[in-house]
């Protein structure tokens, strides 16, 4: 390699290439294809100036009377490739570097973003994500899924390929998406739900308007008319009444998820929450034979939400749980608080039902989609919009053993 021959020349190339990729993002910075193209390919000179920054800052003591030693152009140099290592340090992406032949490849997390997604209490299996990372095509883009404590999340995957130091490997980058597409989801449904509601309401007020008015007409006109076509009319006009009238409380239901109030946060304390939630709930379920348990650790905790909005999601997935688990002996309800990795507030709400069937668990947030013959689609839904509209995200996690498992997390 060049790099082997002329150490100079690599880093002065490196920086002469990310200076190139810079002034070609300044002139697309209105595409966002093309923007994620030139920061792929900025990945191979940044990953070069990162692995000689780290050896430089390896040596020792000695490293810093060489530097001294330097031209004032290479101590740019080693200074910017350190600067550079801070930044990937911190870089809200997670770095990979992927090693090996096919089948044996080697994972390796490169900065701290990497290293958290591994950690226990993030991904369920991090083996599972390496060989997720090793399947993808060096040069390509594609939109992944893996599991972790808190359910399903997805993120845009990018490999390229690269040769450092005479050695070939592959550069990953994980970009977690999960909370930008899910917001773009409900704003996407709150917006097909409004305008659908506007047209189907206009629609609906003039029929249940006009039935009752022709209602009055017949009543008024019955005397000249046959008594058998005055009743099938009166019973017709009857019918529309009715399903006119039951289809705008339908609609209206639906409305209720485009016209939710904006959020308005303040310190909550979960035990207090839990507190009503229980007194709430918990008779129903003693009722039934079974029994419903709120824990919170430690007492002290606290969440900056509506008070008003997250308990309607609250009371929502605990509904959601009873109606679950009317055909379960001793139903059991657990509902339970405390702090995740990274200070994060996880709220657990799990039954001991049947469960959510494998192929309509990725559905069950989606607005108008039940399993049950006489549901609407509207609660998981609405949680799912109070939960996000207060910063948090709701999940539901397979279970180990029976039951749902739903995880609100702030």
């Amino acid at each position: 390699m060049a790099s082997d021959r002329y150490p100079g020349m690599a880093p002065v190339a490196c920086v002469a290439a990310l200076m190139a990729l810079s002034a070609t993002a300044a002139t697309v910075a209105g595409s966002p294809r093309l923007l994620t193209l030139c920061a792929i390919a900025a990945l191979p000179p940044i990953a070069m100036l990162w692995r000689r920054g780290r050896a430089s800052a390896h040596r020792g003591p000695a490293a810093g009377a060489v530097a001294g030693d330097l031209s004032p152009d290479r101590q740019a140099l080693l200074a910017a490739a350190q600067g550079m290592e801070a930044r990937l340090e911190h870089a809200p992406i997670a770095l990979f570097s992927i090693a090996g032949a096919a089948g044996e490849n080697a994972v390796t997390p490169l900065n701290a973003s990497a290293r958290r997604l591994l950690a226990p209490g993030r991904a369920s299996d991090p083996h599972a994500i390496g060989r997720l990372l090793a399947a993808q095509a060096s040069g390509g883009r594609a939109l992944v899924s893996y599991e972790t404590e808190r359910g399903a999340e997805r993120a845009l995957a990018a490999v390229t390929a690269l040769t450092v130091q005479g050695e070939a490997q592959r550069l990953a980058a994980l970009l977690p998406v999960e909370s930008q597409l899910e917001a773009e989801a409900l704003n996407a449904w709150r917006q097909l739900v409004q305008v659908l509601t506007h047209e189907i309401m206009n629609s609906l007020t003039p029929v249940a308007s006009l039935s009752r008015t022709a209602g009055d007409l017949l009543a008024e006109a019955q005397a000249g008319l046959p008594q058998d076509v005055s009743a099938d009319l009166g019973t017709a006009l009857d019918a529309i009444a009715r399903r006119a009238a039951s289809l705008v409380d339908f609609v209206g239901s639906y409305r209720s998820l485009s016209t939710v109030s904006p959020a308005q946060p303040e310190p909550v304390a979960v035990r207090d929450l839990f507190a009503r939630l229980s007194m709430l709930m918990a008779p129903q379920w003693q009722a039934r034979g079974g029994r419903a348990e709120f824990t919170v650790e430690p007492p002290s905790l606290e969440v900056m939400a509506d008070p008003g909005q997250l308990e309607q999601a609250l009371i929502n997935l605990l509904k959601n749980a009873a109606e679950a688990t009317s055909d379960t002996p001793q139903p059991q309800l657990l509902v339970s608080a405390r702090l995740s990795r990274g200070g994060r507030l996880r709220i657990e709400v799990a039954d001991n039902g049947p469960g959510v069937p494998e192929d309509m668990a990725a559905h069950i947030f989606t607005p108008f989609f039940s399993s049950k013959k006489q549901g609407r689609g509207i609660g998981l839904a609405m949680v799912r919009h109070l939960v996000h509209a207060n910063g948090g995200m709701v999940r539901y996690a397979r279970p180990v053993g029976q039951g749902a498992r739903f995880i609100l997390s702030f």
